[in-house]
Parts: structure tokens; C-alpha cells; sequence
């Protein structure tokens, strides 16, 4: 009788399946919670901080939500390029995205402090990055059904 112990890969796998909810995230959730911290002691999102002179000698006032909304445009990307990966995990991406977007939208209605354009366009971000999901899915569903493979 031969005892065989697993193989080193074996081990990598269980470990990669532990904390494979972290690659499920949605990236959005991290300006989220940002605006939110930021919110709840009052910054001013909308203030000036930033004052960049431009070649024509115009200044370009940067405000701290123009910073935390070009920051979600570009997880935005990440997430729709993320829809597109190959496996079996698009429904609990879809799942936490809907989540976000949920969050967002009641946090837009009833807490004051959300009541900002920046907090509106990160919901509508949020939104895009549902239906991007969504969308990205069903086509793939479609062209693999035309193609006669397995979905």
C-alpha cells in the first residue's frame, strides 16, 4: 500500500478558492467607501483644492470629487474589461455588482450626505457597470449558442 500526499498545486488551488471572493469585488466599492468617509466629516467635495495652470495660462480648479470621479472612471474600465474574462464566476459578479448599485441608489435617496452630483454619477457608474455585466454575458451567450458550443 502506496500513500501518495497531495501535489503542491493541489494545495495552491484550495488556498487560490479561499479568498477567490476578493477577485468578485466590484472595483467600485472602493470610491464608495472613500466618498463615504470623506462625506460623513464633511468635506466639501466641491471645493477647489487643486489649482493646475494650463499652457493657454488658464487655471484648472480640481476639486476633490473631480479626483475621486476620474479615479471611478478608470475602475469602471477595469470592471467592464473584467466582465469579459472566461469562467464560471460571472453570476457572483453580477450578483455584488447589483449589490453596489443598490447600496448606492437608497444611499442616494435617504442620506443627505449623498446628495452631491459626484455621489450621483458614482451610482450612475455603478448602473453602467450592472448593465455593461449583463450585457457583456449575453452576447457571449449568444455568440457561443450560434457557434453550437456549450454556454
Amino acid at each position: 500500500m502506496t500513500i501518495t500526499e497531495p501535489v503542491p498545486e493541489q494545495k495552491v488551488a484550495r488556498e487560490n478558492g479561499r479568498w477567490r471572493w476578493i477577485s468578485s469585488l466590484p472595483l467600485l466599492v472602493f470610491p464608495l467607501v472613500v466618498y463615504s468617509a470623506f462625506a460623513a466629516i464633511g468635506v466639501d467635495f466641491g471645493a477647489p483644492r487643486f489649482p493646475v495652470t494650463l499652457p493657454s495660462s488658464g487655471v484648472w480648479q480640481l476639486t476633490f470629487g473631480d479626483i475621486l470621479l476620474a479615479v471611478a472612471l478608470f475602475l469602471l474600465l477595469t470592471e467592464v474589461l473584467r466582465s469579459m474574462r472566461p469562467g464560471g464566476q460571472s453570476i457572483v459578479d453580477h450578483a455584488l455588482a447589483m449589490i453596489v448599485f443598490v447600496v448606492c441608489l437608497i444611499m442616494f435617496l435617504v442620506w443627505a450626505g449623498a446628495a452631491t452630483s459626484t455621489f450621483f454619477l458614482l451610482t450612475v457608474m455603478a448602473l453602467i457597470d450592472v448593465i455593461a455585466g449583463f450585457a457583456v454575458t449575453i452576447g457571449a451567450g449568444w455568440r457561443d449558442r450560434n457557434r453550437g458550443e456549450p454556454a
